[in-house]
């Protein structure tokens, strides 16, 4: 079993230039349109994860995806392969900005640098600067017509086929924003081996408002008050009932009888993450 992760809390603490999230550490607008690095780059991906590895992704619902300016929410999360499976369910522009965990992401300050040229990530050190940093990142995605991606089980743990309990943040900043949620069901990605088959579907678009129904308050809660608190619990949990049996449907067009080959599994699944345990129990 390789050794526990450290904590997102002292990796940041760890570093001497500070743990700066969303846009604060990226210095710059995030911007919409693809430039010729990213999409030289997106290129590259395509021709190692599809050529290389032979991974296959089947994917539908693409023409519910609105222009831009909308969050996606995507799940269930599994590893390292799910921002290429949601990026997969997407048209190169406009750009998908993703908000994620610096602490995953970050294991190398080349690849800290790398990320940053390129952009695509809008990092977070859980437990660090609270949410409203990501609703700022979250608005400024929006504002340039992009597309603002969040997974928000906010871990890679969890049971194969099902989503997790997802975390109140994405809710949140989907009250506070008002824009558009297109639920991105994904499937597949808790093991990678060559040849691995996943699966993603784009939902029906809806939003904070729609999810919550009658429920949805007269008067918006004041931000960080208990009411406001009170409502993204009710939307994260509609959420979860619109993604839910989503997952459950695409998963079993992505599991290999047990005698097929899994050939690098271990190096594969670990490819882009920090090692550490994984609950994969469907307990």
């Amino acid at each position: 079993m390789p050794p526990s992760r450290l904590a997102p809390e002292t990796l940041a603490a760890a570093r001497q230039d500070g743990a700066l999230e969303g846009l604060a550490w990226l210095g710059r607008e995030p911007e919409a349109k693809a430039s010729l690095t990213y999409r030289v780059l997106r290129l590259v991906a395509r021709a190692l994860l599809f050529g290389v590895f032979r991974f296959h992704i089947s994917t539908s619902g693409q023409e519910l995806l609105p222009s831009g300016g909308y969050l996606l929410t995507a799940a269930a999360h599994r590893g390292w392969m799910d921002p290429f499976v949601a990026m997969h369910a997407m048209p190169t522009e406009p750009r998908a900005w993703f908000l994620g965990s610096a602490a995953s992401t970050f294991t190398s300050r080349w690849r800290e640098r790398l990320i940053h040229r390129i952009g695509g990530l809008l990092p977070v050190w859980r437990g660090g600067l609270g949410v409203e940093p990501h609703v700022a990142s979250a608005r400024a995605v929006i504002r340039n017509g992009a597309v603002f991606v969040q997974m928000p089980e906010g871990t890679v743990s969890g049971p194969p086929g099902r989503i997790g309990a997802f975390r109140n943040g994405a809710a949140l900043i989907a009250i506070r924003t008002g824009a558009p949620i297109v639920p991105l069901a994904m499937a597949g990605t808790e093991e990678l081996y060559i040849g691995r088959r996943m699966a993603s579907r784009v939902l029906a678009p809806t939003s904070a408002r729609d999810l919550a129904g009658d429920d949805w308050p007269d008067v918006a809660p004041e931000a960080g008050s208990r009411e406001e608190l009170e409502l993204a619990r009710l939307v994260t949990h509609r959420l979860e009932a619109v993604l839910g049996p989503a997952v459950e449907a695409l998963y079993p067009g992505t599991v290999d009888p047990p005698g097929r080959p899994r050939r690098l599994r271990k190096r594969l699944t670990w490819l882009l993450l920090r090692q550490g345990r994984l609950d994969r129990s469907d307990g």
